[in-house]
């Protein structure tokens, strides 16, 4: 985007029509939103660097306007505070200090920082009152291909995935950019009618498009979002569930087997049960790597592949806007019956269900979503047992991390820092 405004300012053109504003637009300086509190992290440069090169600055934290993605982290962690109260109060008391863990990226780290204040309190870290009384500890996993499967972030330890060019990391730009040619091209000519001086590419005209929600994120609204119409929109929303649909979800060849790795490890503490792992875990990583873990669990199937030549319909059950917004989450909770009751989630039918039992029931950005496949108990959640069987049954049909992503037989193979 920057690119963009460097080159219309050099062309000496004065955009008008849906444009026109941009002529005295101002690109927004990151030095007001960047996240400091609670950070370990420290910034050296100064005002005046922030100004001039803000490209030096994306991808963190946005602290302004009512979407900060600070008041957002901190909202869902009280909002989740209000719904576990119970697991932190109950007797015996959970294990503490307790254990997060994040990937190695700035926005990451603060994210969980901010989470861990709404759901702990302010006095959570000991590190910041240099007190023995932490609740909680937060362990940062690196992003490097030397983790091999004991990661967060796959796609940057599967070697295959980052070297195929074909089907590996950069399948979703290739299949984004064949659909993005399906609709871009006639806004192009939209904007070249009213203003010939000047042609758009359809690299620039998507990130108009995603200037958008940036600019919305950090000032609260923008205008770049009137220049498009409700089509163009529809549009922009299915290019972004294709991009990440061929990238690292059920469209890429690789994004199962990279999500395999955090759904076997939470089945194995689900399995264990809380007494034995544990009430609570929480992990923090990108919006790409909770997508391979909803391939490996095939939560969202599509029956064909995302066309590129054109929208698929609005029925279909793959859309990023819902799968990974902005504080996207997923929950898996074990569910125990502590009485007999009565199940009425298939359709209204009673089911009794036996004292004891237990379930598992997944949580998408605060609603329910049944696995395809076992969705028997109560308020759609799968037995336990018909849960560790599916995970067991997906771990063979997508194949081995290591074999798959073609890395040394002594690379680690699976996670082993998720315990508290």
């Amino acid at each position: 985007m920057l690119a963009l405004l460097q080159r219309i300012k050099a062309s000496n053109v004065t955009l008008k029509g849906d444009l026109e504003f941009v002529n005295d637009w101002q690109y927004f300086s990151l030095s007001a939103f960047i996240s400091q509190p609670f950070s370990r992290l420290r910034y050296f440069l100064t005002q005046a660097s922030f100004a001039s090169e803000p490209s030096a600055h994306h991808d963190q934290l946005t602290t302004t306007g009512p979407y900060a993605g600070t008041l957002s982290a901190f909202a869902a962690g009280t909002k989740l505070r209000t719904r576990y109260f119970s697991l932190l109060t109950i007797s015996p008391l959970p294990h503490f200090p307790l254990n997060l863990w994040a990937s190695d990226c700035t926005r990451v780290i603060e994210t969980a920082r901010y989470f861990a204040t709404g759901f702990l309190g302010l006095d959570w870290d000991s590190s910041s009152l240099k007190t023995a009384a932490a609740t909680a500890q937060l362990h940062i996993i690196p992003e490097t291909p030397d983790r091999g499967g004991d990661t967060l972030t796959p796609g940057d330890t599967c070697l295959k995935y980052r070297q195929d060019m074909q089907t590996g990391h950069d399948y979703g730009l290739v299949q984004l950019s064949k659909f993005r040619s399906t609709y871009l091209p006639a806004i192009a000519a939209r904007f070249q009618a009213q203003n010939p001086g000047i042609r758009f590419t359809d690299g620039e005209l998507y990130s108009m498009q995603e200037m958008c929600g940036f600019e919305i994120l950090v000032r609260g609204s923008s205008p770049w979002c009137d220049v498009f119409t409700q089509e163009d929109w529809l549009n922009f929303e299915y290019a972004r569930d294709v991009l990440h649909y061929y990238r690292a979800g059920p469209g890429n060849r690789f994004g199962p087997v990279m999500g395999s790795l955090w759904l076997n490890a939470t089945a194995e503490l689900l399995k264990k049960g809380p007494e034995a792992a544990g009430r609570l875990f929480f992990s923090f990583v990108h919006d790409g790597d909770i997508i391979p873990l909803l391939a490996a669990l095939d939560l969202f199937p599509t029956v064909e592949p995302l066309p590129v030549t054109h929208r698929a319909p609005s029925s279909r059950a793959w859309r990023t806007s819902q799968i990974v917004p902005m504080n996207g989450r997923i929950i898996f909770e074990r569910l125990t019956c502590n009485s007999t009751s009565r199940n009425t989630s298939k359709g209204g039918a009673v089911h009794h269900v036996p004292a004891g039992e237990h379930f598992i029931r997944i949580n998408v950005n605060d609603g329910i979503v049944g696995l395809p496949i076992c969705a028997s108990g109560p308020g759609f959640s799968c037995p336990l047992e018909e849960f560790l069987t599916l995970v067991r049954r997906r771990e063979e049909e997508v194949g081995d991390f290591r074999t798959v992503c073609g890395l040394k037989a002594g690379a680690p193979a699976k996670i082993t820092f998720l315990h508290q």
